[in-house]
């Protein structure tokens, strides 16, 4: 019969290759909804993923935990923030290699509590006590060694004491180890300002130099078993080591092109004023960073740590900001930093504001004495300041689940 037009409005078929009829398409060219063409797998749509949370919101809200931690040397509050930030890292801590690093800044954590106590039982305090828990045999030192001690009494005043102040720095550690966890270092790095690209490019090269050494060792070893070949003892290392040597040399010719090629190095025209400007700003904000830092890590420069500080971060912004003229560079998809991000910041500047405010309110209740000895007490409102820190593991995006294989179905 002969081939009949179809009607108007129909969906025509294109004949396809070996006298077979391809699947209707519509007059756009693409295939009609409501179903797939007979004997083809359907193809499902892809999942809308969140962006995930920009890596400098995660940093901020990490150092803010860390500088609350500092205020105090209550343990009860001290085990607070650390429990805060553990259950965060546990809830949105993604899939990766580079976040296992959380549980490395535990154990130097523990291990600071350890090495301080050790010190303090070995070498003495010189917190007063009258408490002995046990005696050590002491050594007499020589008479230009006064003031300091090994063995002799050992007080429960003087291992609170040095617990206590432990605990801190122990809390400021693994809020570090929350940031590393959480934050992803290379988009941390692309995030950094124009003024810190060559440095960010550096660390880059860095972090990637150990990783890719360790997987050619692993591949020629492998190799050399697979040939029968020794490949451990002195021999099978010298072997080894001049094609590791090879192939790292080849990368960094490879990566020194590939450099090139992109325009690293290059800068635009920026007068001599604009230069010295930015080189003046970025020096007195990092020296002013520094001390307020001080400051709001000593009880006597309290005073002026927060503004030197605050002008110390003005500073150095505003010379980045200059030096990142002299860039002439673009940003591909560059993280947004949205509302999500500035809540995360927000709740943990949040929790080092309220700890500052209690410590200036209720400095006996954050810092507990040790002589006489008490327990320490648990204040409620500190306490609930910190539990703000917690807003993160309900805004900020849950991490991809785990693909799990699944196993290929057996042809019959």
């Amino acid at each position: 019969m002969p081939p009949t037009d179809p009607a108007p409005g129909t969906p025509a078929r294109v004949p396809a290759a070996g006298g077979r009829t391809a699947a209707p398409r519509t007059a756009a060219g693409y295939a009609p909804a409501g179903g797939t063409p007979a004997g083809r797998a359907s193809v499902p749509a892809p999942r809308h993923r969140p962006e995930s949370l920009h890596p400098g919101a995660w940093w901020l809200w990490a150092l803010a935990l860390g500088t609350a931690a500092t205020r105090t040397t209550n343990p009860l509050l001290l085990a607070l923030l650390v429990t805060v930030s553990a259950y965060v890292v546990i809830t949105r801590r993604p899939h990766a290699p580079w976040s296992r690093s959380y549980g490395a800044f535990v154990k130097l954590a523990l291990a600071v509590l350890v090495i301080r106590l050790l010190f303090t039982t070995v070498l003495g305090s010189p917190i007063p006590g009258t408490h002995t828990l046990f005696t050590l045999p002491e050594i007499p030192l020589p008479d230009w060694a006064q003031g300091i001690r090994l063995g002799g009494r050992v007080t429960a005043e003087g291992l609170a004491f040095a617990l206590y102040d432990a605990m801190k720095l122990a809390a400021l550690l693994v809020c570090v180890g929350a940031a590393n966890a959480l934050a992803n270092p290379s988009r941390l790095l692309k995030s950094l300002p124009g003024a810190l690209y060559e440095m960010g490019v550096a660390v880059v090269v860095a972090l990637t130099f150990a990783p890719n050494l360790i997987a050619d060792v692993q591949r020629l070893r492998a190799a050399r078993r697979l040939r029968g070949r020794p490949d451990k003892g002195v021999r099978g290392l010298l072997q080894v080591g001049l094609p590791v040597l090879e192939g790292a040399l080849e990368r960094s010719v490879a990566l020194a092109a590939a450099m090139d090629a992109r325009g690293y190095g290059r800068t635009a025209q920026v007068p001599a004023p604009v230069r010295r400007t930015t080189a003046a700003l970025t020096l007195g904000g990092l020296l002013g960073v520094c001390a307020g830092t001080y400051g709001l890590l000593t009880a006597a420069g309290g005073t002026y740590g927060v503004p030197v500080l605050v002008l110390g971060v003005a500073a150095a912004l505003a010379g980045l900001w200059l030096g990142g003229r002299r860039t002439v560079r673009t940003r591909y998809r560059p993280d947004r930093w949205d509302a999500r991000a500035w809540l995360v910041t927000a709740s943990g500047v949040a929790v080092a504001a309220l700890m500052f405010l209690a410590a200036a309110r209720e400095p006996a209740a954050l810092h507990p004495g040790v002589v006489p000895l008490v327990a320490p007490a648990l204040p409620l409102w500190p306490a609930a300041a910190v539990l703000l820190g917690l807003l993160p593991a309900l805004v900020a995006p849950a991490p991809d689940p785990v693909p799990v294989p699944v196993p290929a179905k057996e042809s019959s």
